[in-house]
This record gives C-alpha cells, structure tokens and sequence, in this order.
C-alpha cells in the first residue's frame, strides 16, 4: 500500500524550476527522515537530497547542490524539492522515500517509497 504521493512534475524548460511535494497522510511516517531519489531512463535510482525528521540536518548530491533544495513541514506531513536551475540531465521519474536517516543514500537504506513523479527539462 502506497503511502507517500508525490506531486508537482511536469515539463520545463532548462534553466527554469519546479517545486515537488510529497505527503503521507495523518502522521504516518511523520518521525522518519525523507529523502528523494530519481530514475532516468535505463539508469540506476540515485540519490538527490534527504533532510532528517526534525529537519535540522539535510543531504545532497553533488550533482544537484546549490540548484535544489529539500525541506519539511512537519504539521503537514508533507516535504518538498525546490528545483532550480534545471538542465536537461535532470530529466528522470523522482520518488519520495521514507527513512532511518538523512545519511543514507543508497536506495535498499529507504524502506517506504512514492510512485513517482515525472520532471522532464527540455533544451
């Protein structure tokens, strides 16, 4: 049963920004930390950014630092990917994971996954 939903994808031009959201109803998963990882086509899932529970500690790729910004709002049980500076190479399905911690970053550390959200940067 899924029960993180993710939201906000679409299409976009490089350069310009997206922000994605994902919720969990009531307070499941409220005290586990949050990461998102994305999928390109006939690519590994790879890690973006995570952020703890309480939200004072987050993470990032190197490939995304600087340009994306994980963040939470715990009363609402929701957390967000602010996207921008967006190229082409961001282009892949992103999914919300629920977690131990916002160090890990392999996929098989995240037990609680979205469906997916597709962001796709044209040239």
């Amino acid at each position: 049963q899924v029960q993180l939903v993710e939201s906000g994808g679409g299409l976009v031009q490089a350069g310009g920004s997206l922000r994605l959201s994902c919720a969990a109803p009531g307070r499941t998963f409220s005290n586990y930390a949050k990461a998102w990882f994305r999928q390109a086509p006939g690519k590994e899932r790879e890690f973006v950014a995570a952020i703890e529970w309480s939200g004072d500690r987050t993470n990032y790729a190197d490939s995304v630092k600087g340009r994306f910004t994980i963040s939470r709002d715990n009363a609402k049980n929701t957390v967000f990917l602010q996207m921008n500076s967006l190229k082409p190479e961001d282009t892949a399905v992103y999914y919300c994971a629920a977690g131990p911690s916002a160090s890990a970053r392999h996929q098989t550390d995240w037990a609680h996954w979205g469906q997916g959200t597709q962001v796709t940067v044209s040239e």
